[in-house]
């Protein structure tokens, strides 16, 4: 790769192969694609299985599929022969398809192009908008990443319409400017990006892998202990300390994925506490906490990344008798047979909450606490392998953040 240090040049990007250094050609959208109907096909209109005939719904575009489009190896729904589209184009390799409307103006006109379609026949559907390269100007490959890139999507941000829902329209979007390499560069360019898409790939394989492989652990190692005479309110006891002269600062919540976080984190950088914190609970290292109304989707945490903080009085806060390893308690917190426990034991009608008195007589046996121990190093030790994993992930997704930012125009 080599920096762009020839002043006398504008259409080049900003990082590039070192053997290339002409200038890019500019064109608009509508000099570079030809554009075709889509149906409005809803999702209960489709349905995953061996028909002949396959959907591209603009919500696998946001949520489900990558740049590059490979059938052998991407899934997507077929349509119901009822429902079957009477004008259609079939999707040819190296057309795009854009999902035309979001919620995020990120998102908005966010490409697909397919790679392999293995055979298969595939038409665009609903808020999409399909395009093909019928001048042949283009390789298979590089559209997706340059109507990926940084400087084709700040041209997307100016035309996109709407308040809640953003969208775009086809002529608006035929408007817009793309820049174009000789055909050479496009390749080099698009094999480098799919091939970090490929590694990110695999990398989410890894990660989904290891999270697979701890919920096998910890469902084996508490499935065999749910028959007892004992109970959760056996190892441990609340705790409802105040923070009464206000010394204590670091509000937290609770979050379902995250566990403890700071209040300000989960809030979008504001704080929802009161300017008064004399009433919030104390909770430290290694203690717990759950909100009684969303217990039901996994609000409940063990305390690891402070020695201390408050949460709000609404919170139930425990810690585990000498008895029970804390770590021990908290990997029981994931398995199905605590889900299922919390769901006999909640309370009321409109907001249904769970009682530290229900949480206390879910039933829980216990090994010794050598064996506790052992099982939560082990637990423990997989946990730190995913965060390692995740950590990798998302410097491969900023590196192919950085690329898509520098290496188009």
């Amino acid at each position: 790769m080599a920096s762009n240090n020839n002043k006398d040049k504008c259409n080049v990007p900003h990082l590039r192969f070192p053997e290339f250094s002409e200038e890019w050609e500019i064109c608009k959208v509508s000099e570079l694609l030809d554009f075709y109907s889509t149906n409005s096909l809803s999702w209960e209109q489709l349905e995953y299985g061996t028909k002949a005939m396959m959907n591209l719904h603009y919500g696998l575009i946001h949520v489900g599929l990558p740049t590059m489009v490979d059938l052998t190896r991407d899934n997507l729904p077929n349509i119901k022969e009822d429902n079957m589209p009477k004008n259609f184009e079939l999707c040819k390799e190296g057309d795009v398809a854009f999902a035309d409307a979001s919620e995020d103006t990120n998102e908005v006109a966010k490409p697909i192009e397919f790679f392999d379609l293995a055979g298969k026949n595939i038409v665009c559907g609903l808020h999409t908008i399909h395009g093909r390269d019928n001048k042949n100007k283009t390789v298979i490959g590089f559209k997706g990443y340059a109507f990926s890139s940084s400087a084709f999507h700040n041209q997307i941000r100016r035309i996109a319409q709407g308040t809640k829902i953003y969208s775009i329209s086809t002529k608006n979007f035929s408007e817009c400017f793309i820049g174009i390499p000789s055909k050479v560069e496009q390749t080099k360019i698009a094999t480098l990006l799919r091939l970090i898409d490929e590694r990110i790939a695999t990398q989410n394989k890894i990660i989904e892998d290891l999270k697979k492989l701890k919920s096998a652990i910890i469902e084996k190692e508490y499935t065999h202990k749910t028959k007892s005479n004992s109970h959760i309110g056996d190892f441990i006891e609340q705790t409802s300390k105040r923070n009464k002269n206000r010394a204590i600062q670091n509000v937290l919540s609770v979050s379902n994925r995250q566990g403890f976080i700071q209040q300000s984190e989960q809030f979008e950088n504001r704080s929802v506490a009161s300017d008064d914190t004399s009433s919030y609970k104390i909770v430290k290292k290694n203690n717990f906490a759950f909100n009684p109304a969303r217990i039901n989707v996994g609000s409940i945490a063990r305390l690891t990344t402070f020695d201390r903080g408050i949460v709000s009085p609404m919170y139930i806060c425990f810690r585990t008798k000498d008895t029970l390893f804390p770590e021990y308690l908290d990997y029981y917190f994931e398995t199905k047979q605590f889900f299922t426990e919390i769901q006999k034991r909640l309370e009321g009608s409109v907001r249904q909450c769970l009682s530290f008195e229900g949480l206390c007589n879910i039933p829980l046996c216990i090994p010794t606490i050598e064996v506790q121990q052992q099982v939560g190093k082990q637990l423990s030790t997989l946990v730190q392998e995913i965060k390692l994993e995740i950590d990798f992930l998302e410097l491969l997704q900023r590196q192919k953040k950085f690329l898509l930012h520098q290496m188009f125009i």
